[in-house]
């Protein structure tokens, strides 16, 4: 397996500077995806541009085999405002790459151009894709026949985690990220006067009632190990410091594994909801969406990518039972459509740099781990489609 050269890496690290100084939203990376495309138009590299939007595929075959998989990046960024002040800060303001896609992207683009040089058999597709953060990327890529056009066996995803110490991989052989859900609840009472609470039908203790009740579908409905999150995350109402409120809206998030707790926590919400406002004559509007699915591996996909993560990283390096987490990826979306497996690298290095949480203002993605994605990547290729 190939390794980085001193000029390659710096190269890398340039390349992924400048996607980090232009951040763009889901379905808007047009910088972005331009600058992608030029970097494949250097190296050779057939692609398909605008799947789904402003998502790309790139090919390569070599060899005779039939076989196939996907390696995915995303691309987009988040609606922060950059407190870095580095040299490469975001051009765009309030947008940022505040979750190391522009990492992600740069890591596969030099697996492409390592694996020029590699020896395997069959076809990877190398799937560019926007709008992660959105939850609809995934989705938009598969609608515009993603599978269908660029035939994969079996697709794999990476993202950096700081928590995890730089020269590191984990995984497991299941569910690795949890479902998202957003839910709005919306009590209708009748407002009044703040003096005379006895002439309303207080929307706000109804709504308090609620919120406290909720949090019992977790504690009291769900079997603890298969474990969910119920979150309130907004109350908002059209009421003042003297005016008791006519409508009272909780918003909120829910996490889960299995669909069948998500479905659990729906059904559970509304009749909490419903029967606190029927008890005191309230109005109830309800509305549950689920905007991420969770991200599960298959066990097979997973035992290789362990196995390729353990010669691109050293056995000690890979974490292959990691415990899953609750947060949510679109990468689970195609998890549904294809076998594969999702994996974590460690973004955080000896010095501290990388350790910023993601989400953050502060945060950028740590350079010196390109190596051992570009090495995890050459690697699964090598495993995956022997030559």
């Amino acid at each position: 397996m190939p390794s980085l050269s001193h000029d390659a890496l710096t190269a890398l690290t340039a390349l992924r500077r400048q996607f980090h100084a232009i951040p763009e939203m889901g379905f808007e990376e047009v910088k972005t995806s331009d600058l992608i495309c030029r970097t494949l138009d250097d190296m050779g590299v057939p692609y398909v541009r605008g799947i789904g939007g402003t998502g790309i595929v790139a090919t390569l075959r070599k060899g005779t085999s039939t076989r196939s998989i996907g390696l995915r990046a995303d691309i987009d960024a988040l609606p922060i405002r950059e407190a870095t002040n580095l040299p490469y800060r975001s051009t765009h303001e309030g947008r940022m790459h505040a979750c190391g896609h522009d990492g992600h992207t740069t890591m596969l683009l030099g697996a492409i151009r390592a694996l020029l040089g590699t020896d395997f058999d069959g076809t990877v597709q190398f799937i560019f894709q926007p709008a992660e953060e959105h939850g609809k990327g995934a989705i938009a890529m598969m609608q515009d026949g993603l599978f269908d056009r660029f035939p994969m066996d079996a697709v794999y995803g990476l993202h950096n985690m700081p928590w995890l110490d730089a020269g590191k991989i984990a995984l497991n052989p299941g569910p690795i990220m949890g479902a998202e859900d957003n839910f709005v609840i919306r009590i209708r009472g009748q407002g009044g006067h703040a003096a005379m609470p006895h002439r309303t039908r207080d929307p706000m203790t109804i709504a308090a009632s609620v919120v406290c009740e909720l949090q019992t579908i977790v504690a009291r409905n769900v079997d603890p190990l298969q474990g969910a999150v119920v979150s309130c995350t907004e109350f908002l109402t059209d009421g003042a410091v003297n005016v008791i409120p006519t409508e009272v809206t909780i918003k909120g998030d829910t996490r889960s594994f299995l669909p069948e707790v998500s479905q659990l926590i729906e059904e559970r919400m509304h009749r909490i909801a419903k029967g606190l406002c029927d008890a005191h004559g309230a109005e109830l509007e309800f509305t549950y969406d689920r905007v991420f699915p969770s991200t599960v591996n298959s066990p097979a996909e997973a035992a290789l990518a362990a196995t390729a993560a353990a010669s691109a990283l050293g056995a000690g390096n890979v974490a292959a039972d990691t415990p899953p987490m609750m947060a949510s990826e679109d990468f689970g979306a195609m998890l549904r459509a294809r076998p594969g497996c999702y994996a974590f690298i460690g973004n955080r290095g000896a010095d501290g740099r990388g350790g910023i949480m993601l989400h953050n203002a502060g945060y950028d993605f740590n350079d010196a781990i390109i190596p051992d994605g570009v090495a995890y990547w050459v690697s699964l290729v090598e495993k995956a489609l022997p030559a």
